[in-house]
């Protein structure tokens, strides 16, 4: 009888069933099914960041510009139109300690002598952020400044 029941209990420790298999992947997909999107939204919030601190960057870099033209953020000569943007838009790009970053795309919207607007967008153009000089922070906005 022992016998019999040892010989049983060997030919059955072969290998895994195909049931035990399926059940392995089962569990398997599932876990990734939880994990995959966590992943991406953690991603979303990483380019979120990059738009933000580009944002603060140069947010210090206009108040760098304004203390050195005296409080003002336009550019000290004419024309004061389109191209006082463009002008500004150089100035931060070289001369005021801004550091761009890679994939976000940074501009001057707008800038009077008290204040200021720049908008970040990511290469991914999930999110448009814009940073006002009155308000002092980054904030979420669809249609710009």
């Amino acid at each position: 009888m022992f016998q019999r029941f040892h010989a049983l209990r060997e030919r059955d420790e072969r290998g895994f069933t195909l049931i035990e298999l399926l059940v392995v992947i089962l569990i398997i997909a599932i876990l990734a099914a939880i994990a995959i999107p966590a992943f991406l939204k953690q991603r979303e919030k990483g380019w979120v960041s990059q738009q933000q601190s580009s944002l603060k960057n140069a947010a210090t870099a206009m108040e760098t510009y304004a203390t050195e033209n005296g409080g003002s953020y336009l550019p000290a000569t004419p024309p004061l139109s389109a191209a006082t943007t463009a002008a500004l838009q150089g100035a931060l790009d070289t001369d005021y300690g801004f550091n761009p970053t890679g994939d976000v795309t940074l501009t001057v919207e707008t800038a009077t002598g008290t204040d200021f607007c720049l908008e970040a967008v990511h290469a991914t153009g999930t999110e448009v952020w814009v940073y006002e000089g009155s308000v002092g922070e980054p904030v979420e906005q669809a249609l710009g400044c």
